[in-house]
């Protein structure tokens, strides 16, 4: 069957460069199909009648397509408690922690299920201290996951991630509908979501974090770029803070600052008892 809309090799790669000088995403050659089908949608909702014709209007420089744009071609993939080992581990550190200020930082944040159970754990783990004590922000690049992690809501099949005792505590029935749940308000407090290209030249994050969360990101970018991200985000980590990435992401031959703690768990290196 025939494609619907002309999508030729030269226009592969223009948007493969696009979209990795727009987010330093490197989209493989067997991501063609992929592409077309997500960008697609975009072509109709534009009444473009070619792939060239969109890629002209992004050229052009029609801010608001670029953001479709980036979000159509960004995977989100996530959910609750996702890699369980690094809850505990979380829950231990914020513990260990008596500061006023707890910030923590979920870099990719998607629909909110990590940063939303990184604020159950901090809830568990200090109790009404959290409230006052501990901020979260996170990030993404799509704008349009932020909005439906911002609202806290979800379909019964997505909570079904959650520990059944923490599902009870922080989560309640949407009223009038039988299969959605909404994320606790002292939860959904703990969470600042504000969209946020990591590849940006300048980072507006001017505090410390005692936790930074960059987990399956890495995975996106080429190793220069990966290594120069893991050195940005370890200048904002606190001597004693935590650095989380994802279970098919390594650090080998990278020239950083970090040390593993644990199972993809990172803290800043120590040489003679005093942190590099």
């Amino acid at each position: 069957m025939a494609n619907e809309f002309r999508f030729t090799d030269s226009d592969f790669q223009k948007i493969r460069g696009m979209i990795r000088d727009r987010a330093g995403i490197n989209l493989g050659e067997q991501k063609k199909a992929l592409v077309y089908n997500r960008l697609a949608r975009r072509l109709r909702a534009t009444s473009t009648t070619s792939f060239a014709h969109y890629i002209q209007m992004l050229e052009a420089g029609n801010g608001r397509e670029w953001t479709e744009f980036t979000n159509a071609l960004t995977t989100n993939l996530t959910c609750f408690f996702r890699e369980p080992h690094h809850f505990p581990v979380l829950r231990e550190h914020l513990r260990r922690l008596h500061r006023s200020e707890i910030r923590l930082w979920s870099c990719a944040a998607s629909t909110g299920e990590e940063p939303y159970s990184m604020a159950m754990t901090a809830l568990e783990a200090l109790g009404g201290r959290a409230s006052s004590a501990v901020k979260i922000l996170a990030t993404d690049i799509d704008s349009a996951v932020l909005e439906v992690a911002a609202r806290g809501v979800y379909p019964a099949e997505r909570v079904d991630h959650v520990p059944p005792y923490l599902r009870q505590k922080y989560f309640s029935r949407v009223a009038g509908e039988k299969d959605l749940y909404q994320v606790a308000p002292e939860v959904r407090n703990l969470v600042t979501f504000i969209p946020f290209n990591l590849t940006e030249r300048s980072w507006p994050q001017k505090s410390r974090y005692d936790a930074i969360f960059c987990r399956n990101v890495l995975i996106y970018f080429d190793g220069s770029l990966q290594q120069h991200l893991v050195q940005r985000m370890t200048g904002l980590l606190r001597e004693d803070g935590l650095f989380f990435s994802g279970h098919s992401e390594a650090f080998l031959g990278f020239e950083c600052r970090l040390q593993a703690q644990g199972h993809t768990v990172y803290r800043m290196k120590q040489q003679q008892g005093a942190y590099l």
